[in-house]
């Protein structure tokens, strides 16, 4: 594919050194002659529709996509100008896909030393819960997840919490639901390729989706902003949110968490 849109690419560029030497009224005359052919071409075909190659998309799309749609309609075109606009969209979504694509997929394995020293502690403690685990390893200075710890556990068919008796985190999900949200930010982009950053919030009792603003540039005063705007939606809609879920995403400056402590989240 990459060496015939490499193909059409050169006779294209070669026809546009051809109409260079010519002058306007021989241009509008080819012009004219072509749209007279693709009319013909069109009754031809009658009710079937004209083919394209996935180098024929990618060529029209790149051709095209900048003109506006006003223009695109003034041609003429085998396709509608909304056809153009969407092989152009797939095209950088997929393009969006390789490059987010990770290199090694899945989570690298826990070095053999780590693992060995989680199955000695939970041999020789059979009380201990991964929690307790985890917070072993922090005091010798073993950085590793709780998760990661509840994992080797599971693998190795041990309980990885044998005498849990506080609230689990889908019970305390549900209870709380009501006086819960979650935020993240995701990325897209919009027509013209650029990549713009949406910080989204969701409701856990209700699944509603709130969104907070797009930008391509998530400053510390821009996210700021959003938690006060997001502050003062719940107040005017009477909701009152004691929890927040959020990662430990560097976009997030302190002033974020103070603006949300200060409402009682």
């Amino acid at each position: 594919m990459l060496l015939r849109l490499a193909y059409l690419g050169m006779t294209n560029a070669f026809a546009l050194l051809r109409l260079l030497p010519m002058s306007d009224r021989d241009k509008d005359v080819e012009i004219l002659a072509l749209r007279h052919q693709i009319t013909i071409l069109e009754r031809q075909l009658g009710d079937a529709r004209p083919r394209f190659s996935p180098c024929d998309r990618t060529f029209l799309a790149a051709l095209l996509h900048r003109l506006p749609v006003a223009t695109l309609r003034r041609l003429r075109l085998l396709v509608r100008p909304e056809t153009i606009l969407r092989w152009h969209r797939d095209l950088i979504a997929r393009r969006h896909a390789v490059r987010s694509r990770p290199k090694s997929p899945g989570r690298p394995r826990t070095i053999r030393s780590i693992r060995l020293l989680v199955l000695r502690l939970a041999r020789e403690n059979p009380t201990w819960g991964y929690r307790r685990i985890h917070g072993e390893l922090l005091v010798l200075g073993i950085k590793v997840a709780a998760s990661t710890v509840w994992q080797i556990l599971q693998d190795a068919g041990i309980d990885p919490a044998p005498e849990r008796t506080s609230t689990t985190w889908s019970t305390f999900l549900r209870s709380q639901a009501d006086a819960l949200l979650a935020c993240d930010f995701f990325e897209t982009r919009i027509v013209n390729g650029a990549r713009v950053y949406v910080l989204a919030v969701i409701e856990h009792a209700n699944r509603r989706i709130r969104v907070l603003g797009a930008t391509a540039h998530p400053t510390a005063s821009w996210v700021t902003q959003a938690a006060r705007n997001l502050v003062m939606d719940l107040g005017d809609a009477g909701r009152h949110v004691r929890f927040l879920i959020r990662d430990r995403d560097g976009k997030y400056p302190v002033l974020f968490d103070n603006i949300l402590a200060d409402a009682g989240i």
